[in-house]
C-alpha cells in the first residue's frame, strides 16, 4: 500500500488503518462477545496485507482492546510492527463505571497504563479521545483541555508519546489547544451518511496542514453491505448499537437506500459495498485515512483495497441522490 504524510509528522501512513473499539469486546459501548485469539489474527492479517497502523482507546474493553494489541504486537518482528494510536480522557472505576476526566495527574496514569498495557516504550500518537462527554454523570467536572493538552505535550517532550492528537474535536477546541502545541491530526466520525465535519474542521485542517483520521467510514458497520433489518433486530443485547439513532428509522431507510447503490457501484468495479463507502471517505482530498474496524482476519480481505476504488463523478451524483430519495429496502 502507499503511504501518505500524517499532517506535519513524520508518521507515513497507509489510507486505511485497522480499529480496535469492537476487538475490546463487553463493555458499555461494546460491540458484543469478541474472541482474543480472532482479534489477535485479524491484527496479524492486516499487517500482513500491509496496513501500517492500528488505532485504539483505553475504554475500549475497559483495557482489553490495548491489551491484546500488546499481545498481538510481541509476535510480530520489530521491523514490521504498525504505528499504534491510542486516546486519554475516558477513565473507569472499579465497578467499570465510565467516565471523563482532562486533569494532568489523570492523563499521566492514563498514559503510563497504556504503555504497559501494549507493551511499547512510546506511543506514536496519542489523542484526547473527547474535548467534552455527553455521557459523563451530571454534574462532573472533567477538568480543563487546555491543560489536557498541555500534560501531553510534556509527555511529548519526555519521548512517551511522539505525536500530539484530537478526537471528536470542533474548531473550537482545535483553534484552542493548537495554540498550545501543534495538533498532528483530528479524528472525526464521517461518512456518507455523516458529513457535518466538511463545513467547518475538514477545512480547518487543510488550512492549518493537520491531518484528518476518519472514523465510522462505514457507519458502524451500516454501510457493509450485510445488514439487514433482520440481523439488526438480532443484534446481542451488549451491542451498543441496537440503540444508536442510524440504526433505527427514518435514518435505516435512507442508509438501506444508499446500501443499494453502493452494491451496484461495486458490481461496476468488482468490489463491495463496503469497499465503496470507505473509497468515498478517501475520495475528499481533506482526508488522509480511514479507521476501519474488524473482529476477524476475513473481514480485513475484504477492505484492504478499499483505497484502490477511484469514484468518479457519477457514483458520487447516483450516492446523493439516493440521500436525497430514500426508499424502504429490505
Amino acid at each position: 500500500m502507499h503511504t501518505r504524510q500524517l499532517g506535519q509528522s513524520a508518521l507515513e501512513i497507509t489510507p486505511i488503518g485497522l480499529g480496535a473499539w469492537a476487538i475490546g469486546g463487553a463493555w458499555r459501548f461494546g460491540w458484543g462477545p469478541q474472541d482474543d485469539a480472532d482479534s489477535i489474527a485479524t491484527i496479524q492479517r492486516a499487517v500482513e496485507l500491509g496496513i501500517n497502523w492500528i488505532d485504539t482507546a483505553p475504554a475500549y474493553g475497559l483495557g482489553r482492546s490495548e491489551s491484546v494489541i500488546g499481545r498481538a504486537l510481541r509476535d510480530i518482528p520489530a521491523e514490521d510492527r504498525p504505528y499504534v494510536f491510542t486516546k486519554c480522557s475516558l477513565v473507569w472505576d472499579e465497578q467499570g463505571t465510565v467516565t471523563h476526566s482532562l486533569r494532568p495527574a489523570s492523563i499521566r496514569r492514563e498514559c503510563e497504563a497504556s504503555l504497559a498495557r501494549l507493551g511499547v516504550d512510546r506511543i506514536d500518537l496519542y489523542q484526547v479521545h473527547w474535548p467534552k462527554w455527553a455521557a459523563a454523570p451530571a454534574g462532573h467536572d472533567a477538568g480543563r483541555l487546555e491543560e489536557a493538552w498541555q500534560t501531553m505535550d510534556d509527555l511529548r517532550r519526555e519521548g512517551k508519546i511522539w505525536h500530539l492528537g484530537a478526537s471528536n474535536f470542533d474548531v473550537g477546541h482545535l483553534s484552542l489547544v493548537h495554540a498550545i502545541s501543534p495538533v498532528t491530526s483530528l479524528q472525526p466520525p464521517y461518512s456518507i451518511l455523516r458529513r457535518d465535519v466538511e463545513e467547518h474542521e475538514l477545512p480547518w485542517c487543510r488550512a492549518h496542514d493537520v491531518g484528518v483520521l476518519v472514523y465510522s467510514p462505514m457507519q458502524s458497520g451500516l454501510l457493509s453491505g450485510k445488514m439487514t433489518r433482520d440481523r439488526i433486530a438480532s443484534l446481542p443485547a451488549d451491542d451498543w448499537r441496537r440503540d444508536a439513532p442510524w440504526f433505527r428509522e427514518p435514518n435505516l431507510t435512507r442508509a438501506l437506500t444508499v446500501v443499494n447503490v453502493l452494491r451496484d457501484i461495486g458490481a461496476r468495479y468488482r468490489r463491495t459495498a463496503a469497499e465503496v463507502a470507505i473509497a468515498w471517505t478517501l475520495h475528499n482530498a481533506g482526508v488522509t485515512g480511514a479507521i476501519v474496524g474488524a473482529r476477524r482476519a476475513d473481514q480485513v480481505d475484504e477492505f484492504s483495497r478499499a483505497p484502490d476504488v477511484k469514484l468518479d463523478g457519477s457514483d458520487l451524483a447516483r450516492i446523493d441522490d439516493a440521500l436525497a430519495h430514500p426508499r424502504p429496502a429490505g
